[in-house]
């Protein structure tokens, strides 16, 4: 395996270039969003993951503005909800995206959810489509879909996505999905990485006392060396810097297995995980 440092990347299937380690700020209130990605910048992320359900797109873009790093050097991803969308008003959402980042492009647009239909996807999707086209966008992906809804996009012969974008950590592993994704070139984003602290799983403990790591570190070098892009999110300025340091290690073929035998399915799903809708 290639050395992995914080400045590794991913080559999408758009060719463009994807930091392996990303930000989300889900959660994080307007007021502590911009110290915390100026606090992730100077940590060394490259790479910002927002959205419009989140409220906090603006102060995304103002901390980017504020920043020391040049917007180039930044990947930044938003979603936009799918409920009572058509082609126009997905259209009008990508600008808004744009207006509230200020910014003339987004590297990665994605749709947030499956959950408002098979037509309202194409409509939303096609508008991504153009939108790339038009250079508002980098890349299009998806989050939350399952092989149905990726299957859909295929089947319609329209653009695949670059990214699917779903939870994923060692208790749901969701593998039919990752296994799609990796035949069709997909590149897989992990949420919820950390399993919101549910740190009390022996092999878990029993790694983070091996490697003199915190649990959290153990979760994201596993996700790093399973070959998905973690998201961790915290406001906590501490835990920013903390989980961006999982570089000076690396798991053993051996350890990984550990974790990966933790694998509940939809079971071990700790958030909404919405990938069954039709």
């Amino acid at each position: 395996m290639t050395k992995l440092t914080i400045e590794s990347t991913v080559r999408l299937s758009s060719g463009y270039e994807i930091p392996r380690l990303g930000f989300g700020v889900y959660q994080i209130s307007k007021a502590e969003t911009k110290a915390s990605v100026l606090e992730a910048l100077r940590s060394g992320y490259r790479h910002i993951d927002t959205a419009q359900l989140y409220k906090n797109e603006e102060e995304v873009g103002q901390a980017i503005k504020e920043s020391d790093v040049p917007r180039e050097q930044i990947y930044v991803t938003t979603k936009m909800m799918s409920n009572g969308k058509d082609y126009d008003s997905a259209s009008k959402a990508i600008d808004e995206s744009l207006k509230k980042l200020q910014m003339d492009y987004v590297d990665l647009f994605l749709i947030h959810e499956p959950l408002a239909g098979a037509n309202v996807r194409h409509a939303i999707w096609r508008a991504l489509v153009h939108a790339k086209q038009s250079g508002k966008i980098r890349d299009i992906g998806v989050s939350n879909f399952n092989i149905n809804h990726l299957e859909e996009i295929k089947q319609a012969g329209l653009e695949l996505p670059s990214i699917n974008q779903i939870e994923l950590h060692p208790l749901d592993q969701q593998r039919p999905i990752v296994e799609w994704c990796d035949r069709h070139k997909i590149v897989v984003e992990a949420y919820c990485p950390l399993i919101r602290g549910q740190f009390n799983i022996l092999p878990l403990q029993d790694l983070a006392q091996k490697y003199h790591k915190d649990p959290a570190q153990i979760l994201v070098r596993w996700s790093l060396q399973r070959g998905f892009i973690p998201l961790p999110r915290s406001s906590k300025l501490a835990r920013i810097h903390s989980n961006a340091n999982v570089y000076g290690f690396e798991l053993t073929s051996e350890d990984v297995a550990s974790l990966d035998r933790l694998d509940k399915g939809t079971e071990g799903a700790i958030s909404w995980n919405p990938i069954d809708a039709n």
